[in-house]
């Protein structure tokens, strides 16, 4: 039997385990992505584990999220990733080089290469042919310091692109498509690996934008072929020699196989507050619109962009609009100036922004109250803009152009010129003058400013817990709703215990108060618990808050990871019916823990208030059975470490 792209980049790269469905592995990790937002914590943590040089082949620092310098601490977290970065010989990409994903695909990710980021959107170089899954922090620090990577083996989807597609339908409608058709759970526990005669006609920035918002499916990671086309873009980047031909065999088998014809696939809209609410734009067309941003590390390429400038090329952006454009890299926006697309851009009304995430995550260019935006980006949770009453849709960068003129949410077929759309995907240009490479005699001298806090660790698991409901929660609670990351907040992300006070208030204003007053608790929550970023945050917030375990219909893939690694439980109904039955303040009360988990067993809570006994599953592999006993990932490698001295 032959093998996918997928089976053929983790066989080679198998260190332990069987490659079966649902069976946990572990891999060599080739490279890794940080960015500032999540970057602080990871370093920290890789000081904690004890080594004094990565075991990757290559591992990137980014500076992409937050590069206002409104007080010290922006600065002092940079200057922190900085000389940490140079300590462990780690490249440094400077604030302004661009937002990690499109910087990465540009001059680092290769084919057939793992890399591992603590980023959801890091499955972007999935694009490339790179085996790319974003993870929690301490998971990536692990990779740095270990060169491995713990996993579930997914089952694999093969998604069959066949045809072509119609301008100005683009990429990102395909993958609108896709969301609509499996939802934001439609990938949990999967690959999703592009085949077809469709895929040759997409370039790779258009693969990038699929497999980027392949995270919003749920998914492990989503991967296309290395061809051709592959080979003309790392031409375009002077990579060439790092391009290897990466296909499937003829008598792969997968797990399912999802056909989409390309020429049918029409220009789509992703609505109010979820990215798989999605709409063909003839069906809502019309709507008035006051902002556009076109960007983030989805559509930011030079090929998004140069569509753009010719869409807006001699027109005026509409009064009533606020049209702001974010390259995806310093690269990016070199090009545009080289070939005249920022000129067009400009003479139109935009306005250019930094290269950076920006908008995206809510840094800056928020709307104005019950303002609509159309964006390019590959999330629209409530509250996300900086704006909980903005509704947001995703778009095209094609539609979000033509709507930018008209004021309105416009279908970009109105433009019958369709030359607009062909595009020379790419100018040889490149330099990496805003990236510090690694020196073989780096300065260890490491620099933390104050609001540098330690991140909290956990206990082991006592046998017995007795805590309060001090949440309850739906579906799709998203790690947005757990810990905000907007303009105010991601300046202190290093200091979990301010970060506290914030924790869920975009839910329930009072959590942080009964949290403290109760001494922590439990959380019960819906499905698709933690859904979105990987921002470890949304579990060393609750940690240092004393939430012992969360009690959910169903978790989100990278959110799971970063509780368990963090100590606390993620408990899954077994009769999803109790989550009904149980009410805030409800005194829950777990007993024979430890055995519980070294047995393999599910386990028992009663619920004190009202007699109840609840069945819950622990569905961790053996691994993280221990990682839970000990009270959290870095505890775990400390006993591991301190057992093998001894052996």
């Amino acid at each position: 039997m032959g093998k996918s792209i997928t089976q053929k980049i983790i066989s080679d790269h198998l260190v332990s385990g069987d490659m079966i469905k649902g069976e946990e592995i572990c891999i060599s990790v080739d490279s890794t992505l940080t960015q500032d937002s999540t970057g602080t914590m990871v370093y920290l943590q890789l000081e904690a584990i004890g080594i004094d040089k990565i075991k990757t082949k290559l591992s990137v620092a980014y500076v992409d999220h937050n590069m206002l310098q409104t007080g010290f601490e922006n600065a002092d977290d940079h200057l922190y990733i900085k000389t940490v970065a140079k300590k462990y010989g780690i490249h440094f990409s400077r604030p302004g080089n661009g937002i990690c994903h499109q910087v990465q695909l540009e001059r680092f990710s290769r084919p057939y290469w793992t890399l591992i980021g603590s980023d959801s959107h890091t499955p972007t170089s999935g694009g490339i042919g790179c085996l790319s899954i974003g993870a929690g922090g301490l998971d990536v620090a692990t990779a740095m310091a270990k060169g491995i990577y713990y996993m579930t083996m997914p089952s694999i989807c093969n998604i069959r692109l066949k045809g072509k597609l119609n301008p100005p339908a683009s990429a990102k409608d395909v993958i609108l498509y896709i969301l609509k058709t499996l939802s934001v759970k439609g990938g949990v526990g999967k690959i999703f690996e592009y085949s077809g005669d469709g895929v040759a006609t997409l370039s790779v920035p258009e693969r990038a934008t699929i497999t980027n918002m392949g995270a919003e499916l749920g998914a492990t990671t989503s991967i296309f072929p290395s061809d051709e086309r592959t080979l003309e873009f790392l031409k375009s980047e002077g990579r060439d020699e790092y391009f290897k031909e990466l296909k499937p065999d003829e008598d792969a088998v997968y797990d399912e196989t999802i056909t989409v014809d390309l020429s049918s696939i029409e220009p789509m809209a992703a609505m109010p507050h979820s990215p798989d609410n999605v709409k063909s734009i003839k069906e809502i067309e019309g709507l008035k619109i006051t902002q556009v941003a076109i960007g983030s590390c989805t559509n930011s390429s030079f090929k998004d962009l140069s569509t753009v400038a010719k869409i807006l090329k001699g027109k005026t952006v509409h009064s009533d609009v606020s049209l702001v454009i974010s390259p995806g890299s310093r690269q990016v926006l070199s090009k545009l100036s080289s070939s005249g697309a920022l000129k067009n851009l400009i003479d139109s009304g935009a306005r250019i922004l930094e290269c950076g995430c920006g908008p995206c995550i809510g840094m800056g260019q928020a709307p104005e109250t019950d303002g609509v935006s159309l964006r390019t980006f590959n999330r629209n949770f409530e509250g996300r803009s900086g704006t909980k009453s903005a509704k947001v849709y995703l778009v095209s960068p094609e539609t979000a152009a033509v709507s930018a003129i008209y004021g309105r949410l416009t279908d970009p077929s109105i433009i019958k010129d369709k030359s607009v759309f062909d595009v020379e995907e790419e100018i040889i240009h490149f330099d990496d003058n805003m990236v510090i490479k690694p020196t073989l005699n780096g300065d260890d001298k490491v620099i933390k400013g104050p609001n540098i806090k330690p991140f909290p660790i956990n206990k082991a698991l006592k046998n017995k817990i007795s805590k309060d409901v001090v949440l309850k929660v739906g579906d799709n609670i998203t790690t947005d709703h757990i810990m905000p990351s907007n303009a105010k907040l991601l300046p202190l992300r290093s200091n979990i215990p301010y970060l506290s006070k914030f924790c869920f208030n975009q839910v329930d204003s009072e959590f942080y108060k009964r949290a403290t007053e109760k001494d922590g608790g439990i959380i019960i929550a819906g499905n698709n618990y933690g859904q979105g970023s990987s921002r470890e945050h949304a579990a060393l917030v609750p940690l240092y808050l004393g939430i012992k375990a969360v009690f959910a219909k169903s978790f989100a893939r990278i959110h799971k990871a970063n509780l368990i690694n963090s100590g606390i439980l993620p408990l899954i109904f077994k009769n999803t019916d109790d989550y009904d039955e149980i009410g805030m303040d409800h005194n829950i009360e777990m007993d024979n823990l430890i055995s519980s988990i070294e047995d393999k067993k599910n386990i028992m809570a009663k619920d004190k208030n009202t007699g109840k006994d609840i069945e819950l599953i622990l569905d961790v592999s053996d691994r993280e059975r221990e990682v839970l006993l000990a009270g959290g990932y870095i505890n775990y490698m400390k006993s591991s470490s301190s057992k093998d001295m001894e052996d």
